[in-house]
């Protein structure tokens, strides 16, 4: 099934996203983590991509066990600012021949020891690729504060047009600590008739060097009442679980109050944390 039907739906959607592992010798760990969450019964699940080598195989290996084990529909990602078109066709052929109708098209990081293949330069070229290769659900990455890269957030909004021009069928935000920043983000999205479905992003922080890493990663602001939260209970490891996973509960409420309708959760491959979530949501989703 596509995952804009699943959109389209009018449902209340909640997915989550796991990610494969980066040595072989942790894929059966791994794999049953993605298990646990995928015995949740999520809406869907996406699962990130090790661009290059045996890695991305495992994001092949991972997607197909979820979807024929548990029937949970799957959207693998695909990078390519790290690939070359070979490989990246090689990919889609793999995924077309093992039943998958959905993907996620992102450029992916800059490699940090060394340089990325000149084939492709943004993720608007992959999406075309996809769009040639198959009849893909394609989703795309957007980000209600604006990429890192990018100086101004109207041209990053310009980019993401361009983006979804290119045969997007529905966007994911990074991770927000903001509902602010993520209603203004609908705004401006509207303002330049952007209008495909956007999945609003959660991290659930759930230790102080986890926040640390996620906002260096993303350039995320921090709202005080957040940071706040963190300096009174990063120290008391279980009390900053607990509170990390009320503040995502919180957020998501507020988002499903406020009429968004899909929330996909970055889990980190805990289904501890996920299956929180999904109890603390339980009769909201009903809604």
């Amino acid at each position: 099934m596509k995952i804009i039907d699943i959109l389209n739906s009018g449902k209340t959607t909640l997915s989550f996203e796991v990610f494969p592992p980066k040595k072989i010798e942790n894929f059966d760990s791994v794999q049953q983590a993605t298990e646990d969450v995928a015995a949740l019964k999520p809406s869907f699940m996406s699962v990130t991509y090790g661009a290059g080598g045996g890695t991305s195989e495992f994001t092949l290996n991972i997607a197909k066990n979820i979807r024929d084990k548990h029937g949970v529909e799957v959207l693998p990602h695909l990078t390519c600012v790290s690939s070359t078109k070979e490989h990246v066709h090689n990919m889609l052929t793999k995924f077309k021949e093992n039943g998958f109708e959905n993907i996620m098209a992102l450029r992916g990081d800059i490699p940090k020891d060394g340089t990325p293949h000149h084939d492709y330069h943004y993720a608007s070229e992959l999406i075309a690729d996809i769009k040639a290769h198959g009849d893909f659900c394609i989703g795309g990455a957007c980000y209600p504060e604006g990429h890192v890269e990018c100086a101004h957030k109207d041209e990053d909004i310009k980019n993401l047009k361009i983006k979804v021009d290119a045969g997007v069928d529905f966007l994911t935000t990074q991770m927000f600590f903001d509902n602010a920043e993520f209603f203004n983000f609908l705004y401006r999205l509207r303002e330049n008739d952007i209008r495909v479905p956007v999945l609003a992003g959660i991290m659930p922080i759930t230790n102080a060097k986890q926040l640390g890493r996620s906002v260096a990663l993303s350039g995320t602001s921090v709202p005080t009442r957040f940071r706040e939260i963190v300096d009174k209970f990063g120290d008391h490891p279980e009390a900053m679980k607990q509170a990390g996973i009320i503040y995502a509960t919180e957020q998501i409420i507020d988002l499903i109050a406020n009429d968004v309708k899909h929330i996909h959760v970055y889990s980190m491959n805990k289904p501890d944390i996920a299956e929180a979530i999904q109890k603390n949501l339980s009769e909201i989703l009903k809604v």
